[in-house]
C-alpha cells in the first residue's frame, strides 16, 4: 500500500482574503486525494516564512514533508532553502513566481519542482480595460498596488499600463495585499495637499481587500461633502472570491474586480500526480482570470 503523501503549504498572511482561499484550496483538495497536508502563515515576513519552512526540512526524516507548496514572501522565492528542500529530496512549489532558479532545480533533483501562476499581466490588461470601461473620457485615477519586491504585483501594473487609455492617469500608492495596509496608505495620501488638488474619477487596487481598504479610509473623512464625493468613485479591485469580491461587486461597494482562482488547490493536483508517476511536470503553469462584471456589461456611474 503506497503511503500517505505528506505536504507543507506556506502562505503569506491570514489576513487577506486571496491567502485564506489558497488554504481552503489546499484543504480541500487534499482531502479529496487523500493526502495530509499542514498549512503555515509566514505573517508577511520572509524571514518567518524561511525558518517555518527550514524547521520542516530538518525534521527527521519520517517527519518531512514529501512536498512544499509556498507563495514566497520574497521576491527572490527563497533560493538557499529552494536547494535545501531538493537536496533533502523534497518536492519545491511556487505559487505566484517565476523564479529564474527553477531550471537548475529541476536539473539537480527527481522530486516535483514547478510553478503554479495566475496571468499576472493579463490581470493587469484586464483591469486597464475595466478602467477605459468605467472613464470613457478618461481622467485621474487612484491606483493601490502590492508591495514593491512582488513580481505579481509589477507584472500586473505593467499590464494595466499597456491596455488603459492614454487620457487616463494613474497616481500609485503602495499597500501589503491587506485592508489595513491599504487603509494606511489612502490616510496618509489624504493629508497631503497634492491629494486635494487630485481629480480623482476612480480608485483601483490590484486585490479587493485594499479596495476595500481605501474604502475605510475615506469613510474616515470628517467633511460630509468630501466623504460622500470620495465614496461615489467606482472602486475596483482583483481576486474576485465569491463570499468577498463577487458579493462586494454585487453589494455595489465595489465597480468590479477580476476573477483570480487560488491555485494551491491545482498545484497540489498536479504534485500528487507527479509524486505517484515519478514524473517532472512542466516547469510553469498558468490559470485563467476574467472581469466581473464582464467587460461588455462595465458601463460608467451616472451619478
Amino acid at each position: 500500500m503506497m503511503k500517505t503523501l505528506k505536504l507543507l503549504v506556506s502562505l503569506h498572511t491570514r489576513q487577506n482574503d486571496f491567502q485564506v482561499a489558497q488554504a481552503k484550496s489546499a484543504e480541500e483538495t487534499a482531502r479529496q486525494l487523500g493526502i495530509d497536508v499542514e498549512i503555515v502563515f509566514a505573517d508577511n515576513d520572509a524571514v518567518n516564512q524561511s525558518t517555518q519552512i527550514l524547521q520542516a526540512i530538518q525534521n527527521r526524516a519520517e517527519s518531512r514533508p514529501d512536498a512544499i507548496v509556498l507563495e514566497p514572501v520574497s521576491g527572490t522565492a527563497l533560493p538557499q532553502v529552494a536547494r535545501a528542500a531538493c537536496a533533502a529530496g523534497i518536492g519545491w512549489v511556487i505559487l505566484n513566481r517565476s523564479p529564474d532558479y527553477m531550471a537548475e532545480l529541476r536539473r539537480a533533483t527527481n522530486a516535483p519542482v514547478f510553478a503554479v501562476s495566475a496571468d499576472h499581466a493579463e490581470i493587469g490588461r484586464i483591469q486597464g480595460r475595466q478602467f477605459a470601461a468605467l472613464l470613457p473620457k478618461g481622467g485621474s485615477i487612484l491606483y493601490l498596488e502590492g508591495p514593491s519586491q512582488s513580481s505579481s504585483a509589477r507584472k500586473r501594473t505593467a499590464g494595466m499600463l499597456e491596455t488603459k487609455p492614454s487620457n487616463i492617469r494613474v497616481a500609485t500608492l503602495k499597500g501589503q495585499w491587506t485592508e489595513e495596509s491599504a487603509e494606511r496608505a489612502v490616510r496618509s495620501w489624504l493629508q497631503l495637499a497634492t491629494s486635494q488638488r487630485a481629480a480623482i474619477g476612480l480608485v483601483g487596487a490590484q486585490d479587493d481587500s485594499m479596495a476595500m481598504g481605501a474604502r475605510k479610509a475615506f469613510q474616515t473623512i470628517t467633511n460630509e461633502e468630501e466623504r460622500a464625493r470620495w465614496l461615489k468613485l467606482p472602486f475596483t479591485g482583483c481576486d474576485g472570491l465569491p463570499a468577498t469580491g463577487q458579493t462586494w461587486v454585487r453589494e455595489g461597494w465595489l465597480a468590479a474586480t477580476i476573477y483570480v482562482p487560488p491555485l494551491a488547490g491545482k498545484a497540489i493536483e498536479i504534485l500528487a500526480t507527479a509524486i505517484r508517476e515519478g514524473t517532472q511536470p512542466p516547469e510553469h503553469a498558468l490559470t485563467e482570470s476574467f472581469s466581473i462584471p464582464p467587460l461588455e456589461a462595465l458601463a460608467p456611474r451616472t451619478s
